[in-house]
């Protein structure tokens, strides 16, 4: 998977999963299954009513209307997602991993008759696999990205612990290392643990705070495994 790289408010270098044009893909398929059902459902729903559901422009529009906004819709009230999207746990993000303004996903919703509608996509993978960073051409103009957000396998089970929803990361510093540089750091604080040996502890703390210019304010114990659920937080969001 590749990826592309945000930095945060508090200066810190974030890697981004972008999304798999197959990820895309799918939720666009889930998404068109559900445009389908609504529209098969509303036509079932109009029959059983005798009403023509093709004659009359009210009509039309109970049929059209929401399919033709679905995606500008779902994106702007549900954070950047479609229901395919969710499934696929990909998100539509700015390129500084903020939440895009209602302009953005206009733009993008505009630029899917390019992009999707005339050519069945065909465009928008092209774009996508040239690109680098999730981006088709609505999401050039409107400067944003689809983003996975699914969780790095395996890696809870590393570290095994959960952190609360409420959870609140002390040193933003955590979200600029790598799932290896977390195994390094999870194995030297385990075998040291489990053996007592506090000095290894103290030798590791003063490594990791001095490569990510954290100053130590915390029990060198306390702050490895601060900083572990740090990373567990941004490495998950």
């Amino acid at each position: 998977m590749s990826h592309f790289q945000i930095e945060t408010a508090q200066n810190v270098k974030i890697q981004q999963n972008v999304a798999t044009v197959w990820d895309r893909i799918l939720a666009y398929i889930i998404d068109f299954t559900i445009i389908l059902a609504y529209v098969f459902a509303t036509i079932a729903v109009m029959s059983g009513l005798n009403v023509s559901p093709f004659e009359g422009f009210a009509t039309s529009l109970v049929i059209g209307l929401p399919p033709f906004l679905y995606h500008l819709l779902m994106e702007t009230f549900l954070n950047g997602q479609s229901v395919g999207k969710a499934s696929m746990h990909l998100r539509v993000v700015n390129l500084d991993g903020s939440k895009p303004q209602f302009s953005g996903y206009l733009i993008r919703w505009l630029f899917r008759i390019i992009d999707i509608s005339l050519v069945s996509g065909a465009i928008a993978v092209l774009v996508i696999l040239l690109n680098g960073k999730g981006q088709r051409l609505g999401d050039l103009a409107a400067k944003t990205a689809v983003i996975s957000e699914r969780r790095k396998t395996g890696f809870d089970k590393m570290l095994n612990f959960e952190i609360e929803e409420s959870y609140t990361p002390r040193y933003p510093q955590a979200a600029s290392m790598t799932d290896k540089d977390v195994r390094k750091i999870k194995a030297v604080f385990d075998k040291a643990h489990r053996k007592s040996d506090h000095f290894i502890i103290i030798k590791l703390s003063d490594k990791v705070a001095s490569q990510l210019n954290i100053k130590l304010d915390q029990s060198p114990q306390t702050f490895i495994q601060t900083l572990l659920k740090d990373y567990h937080y941004y490495s998950t969001r």
